[in-house]
């Protein structure tokens, strides 16, 4: 978003408590930005109490500014701000974003589109090479108790020969 449409939105203003100036654009992730002051960023020491803005910020019609707000409320150990966090009103694909950060989940699946789990047993759907092993796992051969690569869907690790490998996913179906 440009900064003067970023300006427009938050009206020249903090868009947790408001205050004017040196405002910065700040990320939110996936692809959203909030303008906050030092204060709202962290950069200055503030009173417990200026966290309370927070509670009116929540009822921002912006998804980028509920979701900033939804995640600082989360940082903040009291009573207040769990209350504040649980009832905060936001669409459900903006709660998604809010709880899992902007990243999507990853999620796998063998050869034939089916969803893999921690612990499932798979068999391999073609005669695997493993390198540096020195050895090709046969079609057919099971893997059991496989465990998933948490930043890589088409990744799984299992088992085989005694031998702990990565897998392509592409070349396994659950059994």
């Amino acid at each position: 978003m440009r900064w003067d449409e970023l300006m427009d939105r938050a009206g020249s203003a903090c868009e947790f408590c408001g205050a004017g100036d040196q405002l910065v654009s700040v990320d939110v992730p996936p692809d959203e930005q909030v303008l906050l002051c030092p204060a709202c960023r962290g950069e200055v020491e503030v009173p417990d109490a200026h966290w309370r803005c927070l509670e009116g910020a929540a009822w921002s019609a912006t998804p980028a500014v509920q979701i900033a707000v939804w995640r600082r409320l989360g940082e903040i150990d009291a009573m207040w701000s769990s209350d504040a966090r649980e009832n905060m009103m936001m669409e459900a694909d903006v709660a998604a974003k809010a709880a899992t950060g902007g990243v999507p989940e990853v999620v796998h699946r063998d050869s034939n589109g089916m969803e893999l789990a921690h612990g499932d047993t798979v068999v391999l759907v073609k005669d695997l090479p493993v390198k540096g092993a020195g050895f090709t796992a046969k079609r057919g051969t099971a893997v059991r108790n496989i465990s998933l690569v948490p930043e890589n869907a088409a990744h799984i690790e299992g088992r085989v020969e005694g031998q702990r490998i990565v897998i392509l996913t592409e070349f396994v179906k659950r059994k």
